[in-house]
């Protein structure tokens, strides 16, 4: 194998090597925006947690977070209270809704005896 050869056979053996790097490097960015993009969410879950549980313990009420980009009520945790006393009025609404059934509902019922829509959409 003459000089030249040898030089083009190396640069070959170059070329696939820094064809495999790029391609672990473009991998490992990737990964890493992916984790920028999990640490961001805990980031936030975790403040809506904090401040919930800061509200909770100040004024003793339930509080709006935010779950896949849709606000919900935070149902508060148990407390030594042995009724629904504690649950936010809408849930005591609608336990007094399936009380007075008098056997099973369906959510349909409940949504239109609290004038909303409970249906789900085909």
């Amino acid at each position: 194998m003459s000089s030249l050869e040898k030089i083009a056979a190396r640069c070959g053996e170059l070329d696939q090597l820094v064809e495999a790097l790029a391609k672990k490097l473009a991998e490992a960015d990737a990964e890493r925006e992916e984790l920028v993009v999990a640490e961001q969410v805990l980031r936030r879950l975790y403040e809506q947690e904090a401040e919930a549980a800061t509200a909770e313990q100040n004024a003793g009420t339930p509080r709006l977070v935010q779950v896949a980009g849709r606000s919900v009520l935070k149902v508060p945790h148990r407390s030594e209270v042995a009724d629904a006393s504690a649950l936010p009025v809408d849930y005591q609404r609608m336990l007094q809704i399936v009380k007075a059934a008098g056997g099973p509902v369906m959510v349909k019922e409940v949504g239109a005896e609290l004038g909303i829509d409970a249906s789900v959409p085909t």
